[in-house]
């Protein structure tokens, strides 16, 4: 990000490593859903951490973010330590659906941010936003074997998706960066809270056949077992 000017150049580089970090740690929470070693969780939590800002990099042309910067695979492998030492916890589903949707929040707003700041049309910033969100979760559930997000109807999705629209207006109509990206974030992470605990999840076709529970659903609504309960 070192194309970005001061103070919004800071502000996104640590809400960056935040954003990567908790996305890390959802990696490795699935990595440990799945019973594998420290090294599958360290590439899980790489993959997982890194995977959407390297997609949004490489559409708007810009330098992928970590190819310079260590620090975003070191800070994946930290989080993925912490929950490798963390050991079997009961807690650690509901902790992946949570840490989830902290990172879904901050990366709508960072990925937005981060094509404005390049010149990018504001429309197609908010699509670089969700796509940072969505593509590394993507990575991950395929590696865990786990239902893909964009094939299930849960709110996750649209949760970004609004997120990255409430940024995106309030910044071009001249709020401030951190009132916007606050804004921003609460409209996602609240969204997307509120379809956890209340069970929420889109419409289906009507005519066509039910999914596939999704293990990442809300608590409201039915999902294979989970570490906490039976299996």
């Amino acid at each position: 990000m070192d194309a970005l000017n001061d103070p919004l150049s800071t502000a996104l580089f640590w809400l960056d490593y935040a954003a990567v970090a908790v996305f890390g740690a959802t990696g490795a929470l699935a990595a440990a859903r799945r019973k594998h070693d420290i090294i599958t969780f360290g590439f899980f939590a790489a993959i997982t951490g890194v995977g959407g800002g390297t997609l949004r990099d490489l559409l708007i042309g810009a330098p992928v973010f970590w190819v310079q910067r260590p620090g975003y695979i070191l800070a994946c492998l930290a989080a993925a330590t912490v929950v490798w030492m963390l050991g079997k916890r009961g807690w650690r589903f509901r902790a992946l659906l949570w840490l989830d949707a902290l990172g879904m929040a901050a990366y709508a707003v960072v990925g937005t941010a981060k094509a404005l700041s390049l010149g990018v049309h504001p429309f197609t910033a908010v699509v670089m936003g969700v796509l940072t969100t969505a593509f590394g979760g993507v990575i991950r559930d395929v590696l865990a074997e786990e239902p893909n997000l964009l094939l299930r109807r849960e709110i996750y999705i649209t949760a970004a998706l609004l997120g990255a629209s409430v940024f995106a207006v309030l910044q071009l109509l001249g709020v401030g960066f951190w009132p916007a990206g606050i804004a921003g974030f609460v409209a996602a992470f609240g969204l997307r809270a509120a379809a956890i605990k209340l069970g929420w999840s889109l419409p289906g076709f009507a005519g066509g056949e039910d999914a596939n529970p999704s293990p990442l659903a809300g608590e409201g609504g039915d999902r294979r077992s989970t570490d906490e309960g039976s299996r």
